[in-house]
């Protein structure tokens, strides 16, 4: 059931939150074993606060709009009791001591923390595997991979393992495994959701976000943990309402402008033809949908400096910290940033706001930019990133998702919204941009083309076969990718686990 039906029979008496517990659970142990999409659990804790919160429900007096609501909890970000390993072994025991904001406004509705969902070592890279949890497998077929750097959350969202979960993107980590996996992932404004711990604190690139199975529990997410942070210069007060009663847009008012490569980024045949056809059904029934060359700069330079900078700050401050400590990916823009100089930083800083102009002047007559959101269908887990698409080699591993980085630049909403199948039966997702702050604009616009969508059983989002889904040959929370490995495919090596808290 959706996030708010299951609201709905919470305050209707059909089924406790207790009960609701002890079902994610028993899915939880089904098929959690296959996807590895979860990892550390607080079970203890989430039985009493589920029974705290039935006993709320049957007084009439529920604590907020999730109460008695089980929810996953992305391993970048910290939850009181559980430890936030972001992927790295020297994290492995690091046991928060309090909830980060948007998970203290998320236990203050009332949700439960059942869990932390898997990420990429420290969130780099679109391919969810570490050397604490191993790799989280795709629901629709778990050999190949959830993305990243979110992919646990949106595995364990399209296995229905609990009903919401977080999620943070940079370059694309919300959108990217929302779209392999068939779900939603909202890249909001840089003001909309605070995130104080944010390496450099007035970046617009790196926002927190929500992900859900539909636009409605979405929202309902999101009313939530929007809101002002003093530890965060970029988050601004608003009013609390802000994202409530977001009725669609009428389509036939909406103005569309649509690029199937974001201005040349590499784009496989295949998604070029699934967008295409995606297009070509949303486009009568709106005012206008025209197609638009986004030349705005050089985009890929100025986030590969723009990313290696929140790198630096992040993980080697002084400049002569030892990188092995690191895996491949950290290592790569570690380096990158320490061979950029300080005339690099300020390019980039300018070229940033040329790009974001050129921008708003190719949205001057649209309401928002419809793209891709993944490049390629989901590949295997094994591979670490692919190395070429549509005969164009990557020079670095995370230049696959230009589709979503280069949206990133302009700091404004982005969603991706579950659009039916390639023709391998893999999730296809379509990726929304928005002008920068005018997210209530894009998320009306998303409830409108998620509605129409439905409408069309070619379009329409489905639902992973979870039959289907058998143990793997190899347990994935044993399969841990080495540190110091290539970032180019090889073969995991196991890892010990801990227990799961």
């Amino acid at each position: 059931m959706s996030a708010t039906r299951l609201i709905e029979g919470f305050a209707k008496a059909e089924f406790t939150p207790g009960e609701l517990l002890e079902a994610c659970r028993e899915r939880i142990s089904r098929l959690n074993p296959s996807i590895n999409a979860l990892t550390s659990f607080c079970t203890e804790r989430a039985i009493a606060e589920a029974s705290r919160s039935t006993q709320r429900w049957r007084e009439g007096a529920p604590m907020g709009p999730l109460d008695g609501l089980p929810i996953g909890v992305k391993d970048l970000q910290d939850a009181e009791g559980l430890p936030t390993t972001q992927g790295n072994p020297l994290f492995r025991s690091n046991m928060a001591k309090r909830d980060a904001p948007m998970v203290a406004r998320l236990r203050r509705a009332g949700a439960i923390v059942l869990a932390k969902t898997n990420v990429p070592e420290f969130g780099a890279g679109g391919n969810t595997r570490n050397p604490v949890w191993g790799a989280t497998g795709n629901p629709y077929d778990p050999r190949l991979t959830a993305g990243g750097s979110s992919g646990g959350s949106a595995a364990a969202l399209a296995a229905s393992l609990v009903p919401l979960c977080t999620g943070s993107d940079t370059g694309g980590s919300l959108r990217l495994p929302a779209a392999f996996c068939g779900v939603l992932g909202y890249r909001p404004s840089a003001d909309v959701v605070a995130h104080p711990t944010r390496p450099v604190g007035w970046s617009v690139i790196s926002v927190l976000g929500p992900m859900a199975r539909n636009m409605d529990d979405l929202l309902l997410m999101l009313q939530t943990i929007h809101g002002f942070e003093a530890g965060d210069p970029l988050s601004s007060p608003a009013d609390p309402a802000r994202f409530d009663n977001l009725s669609p847009v009428s389509l036939d008012q909406l103005h569309i402008c649509f690029s199937e490569d974001f201005g040349g980024a590499p784009v496989d045949r295949r998604v070029r033809s699934a967008f295409r056809e995606r297009v070509a059904a949303i486009a009568p029934h709106v005012a206008s949908c025209r197609p638009v060359y986004l030349d705005l700069g050089e985009m890929d330079r100025c986030f590969d400096i723009l990313r290696a900078e929140s790198f630096v700050a992040a993980f080697d401050l002084t400049g002569d910290g030892a990188v092995e400590q690191f895996g491949p990916h950290v290592a790569a823009n570690v380096e990158l940033g320490r061979r950029l100089s300080f005339h690099d930083r300020a390019w980039a800083h300018l070229e940033q706001t040329r790009i974001l102009r050129a921008f708003n002047k190719r949205m001057a007559d649209f309401d928002i930019l419809l793209l891709p959101t993944a490049p390629i269908p989901a590949f295997p887990w094994e591979q670490s990133y692919p190395e070429e698409i549509d005969g164009q080699k990557m020079d670095i591993y995370y230049r696959w998702l230009a589709l979503t980085y280069r949206g990133s630049l302009m700091g404004g909403p982005a969603i991706t919204l579950p659009a039916g199948t390639l023709n391998d039966g893999l999730p296809f997702g379509l990726q929304l941009l928005g002008p920068l702050r005018d997210d209530r604009a894009l998320l009306r616009a998303a409830r409108a083309i998620e509605a129409l969508l439905a409408r069309d059983p070619a379009m329409a989002p489905v639902k992973p076969d979870l039959t289907k889904i058998v143990p793997p040959p190899v347990d994935l929370r044993g399969i841990a990718t080495h540190p110091l490995e290539s970032s180019s495919a090889g073969t995991a090596r196991p890892d010990p686990v801990g227990t799961a808290v």
